[in-house]
């Protein structure tokens, strides 16, 4: 693989993402840093705000540096929106700090870190290579109905579809470059409910108790048979994630119980035949059931894009990915509608946890990988 320029040190550009705090959803000052680090490498940069409450309007930003007429077209995408950080920092979460060979703050890893790492990659791949474009939203973490969804409809309408898109997630493991997400599962919520009837504990032949049919429904949910995995991912599973009735009384039986499931799935199912499953048993029972369908499974099969990345991680880590669909959702499961899409970043190992962190070093080679995927991806 030819190698590209060196890329510039990423530690300034990620230091200066970080100290933009952007708690989901992001908008204004983190958009300004990241417009002006692209700015000047020639991409023109277009933001918008998308949706209306409750979970908009949402901040997006697409960058795009024009190639040569014909020349193929690489995207790289992700989020600049972080989780809030929580109480118990070392260091201010917004402040980021560099301790030792490691830089502390909110976003070091999920995933600013990986955002400057691009940027930098982008610094050093000449704009005669082909087309570059960066895709990223202001609500990942979040519902995520405004962000990368509304970034799709944007390129579509100007017609600037790419050929191959990498996401910036932190998919490493132990180490920075042992594993790549050539997938993942699909995610289905379900808000379970049933009515009774109120009445008194010592004449439960006057009341209905809505707990006794939520019980046995969410049993039978249990139980019902999903798959066993296959070649490419884990088994499915379904997880009661909540359980509530809200009764202070020791001798009421209440009027209303519910709870909610959460269903990650694989490609042998869609999120909408999990959902009329799970109706058809909450109905069976008196209830009723309503699904969120956040994302449906997908694979990029392994292929010419999943070598591509493998030889650019080994050149600089001497280490093969390993192609996995393992973990939770992302906003690939959107990109991939767009064009093939493939997730490689950082160690995951502190995303969402109090002093996130990231090496610096890991930052500089991500961005030589970022730099080698990006100039093989344009060269075809």
């Amino acid at each position: 693989m030819t190698s590209p320029a060196a890329p510039p040190p990423v530690l300034p550009l990620a230091e200066a993402l970080i100290a933009c705090p952007s708690v989901t959803p992001a908008a204004g000052l983190v958009f300004d840093c990241l417009e002006g680090q692209l700015a000047p490498l020639g991409f023109a940069v277009h933001r918008f705000t998308a949706g209306e409450a409750p979970d908009g309007p949402v901040e997006n930003l697409f960058a795009i540096r024009p190639g040569p007429d014909g020349s193929r077209h690489f995207a790289f995408a992700g989020h600049v929106d972080v989780v809030p950080p929580g109480d118990g920092w070392a260091s201010a979460p917004f402040a980021p700090e560099v301790r030792g060979d490691l830089l502390y703050g909110r976003g070091a890893v999920d995933m600013k870190g990986s955002i400057a790492a691009m940027v930098a990659a982008a610094a050093a791949v000449p704009p005669d290579a082909g087309t570059m474009s960066f895709v990223i939203t202001g609500d990942e973490e979040g519902p995520a109905r405004f962000g990368t969804v509304a970034l799709i409809d944007h390129m579509r309408e100007a017609g600037a579809i790419p050929d191959l898109c990498l996401v910036g997630e932190p998919t490493s493991v132990n180490r920075l470059g042992d594993m790549m997400k050539v997938g993942r599962r699909g995610s289905v919520n379900i808000w379970l409910e049933v009515e009774g009837k109120e009445g008194h504990v010592a004449y439960p032949h006057l009341a209905d108790n809505p707990i006794t049919r939520l019980v046995h429904m969410l049993a039978e949910l249990k139980a019902m048979p999903l798959d066993s995995g296959n070649a490419w991912f884990q088994p499915s599973n379904l997880e009661i994630t909540d359980l509530a009735v809200g009764n202070p009384a020791t001798n009421v039986i209440p009027s209303r119980a519910t709870a909610r499931l959460s269903i990650r799935f694989n490609d042998e199912h869609t999120g909408q035949a999990l959902a009329d499953r799970v109706i058809a048993i909450a109905e069976r029972h008196g209830g009723s059931a309503r699904p969120v369908i956040s994302g449906e499974a997908f694979i990029t099969p392994p292929g010419a894009f999943s070598d591509l990345i493998a030889a650019a991680v080994e050149a600089e880590t001497g280490l093969v990915p390993e192609a996995s669909t393992t973990g939770g959702t992302s906003d690939a499961r959107f990109l991939k509608n767009l064009c093939p899409v493939i997730e490689f970043g950082l160690t995951n190992a502190t995303m969402h946890k109090r002093d996130e962190a990231v090496a610096i070093a890991d930052l500089d080679a991500l961005a030589r990988i970022y730099a080698r995927i990006a100039t093989a991806a344009l060269a075809g």
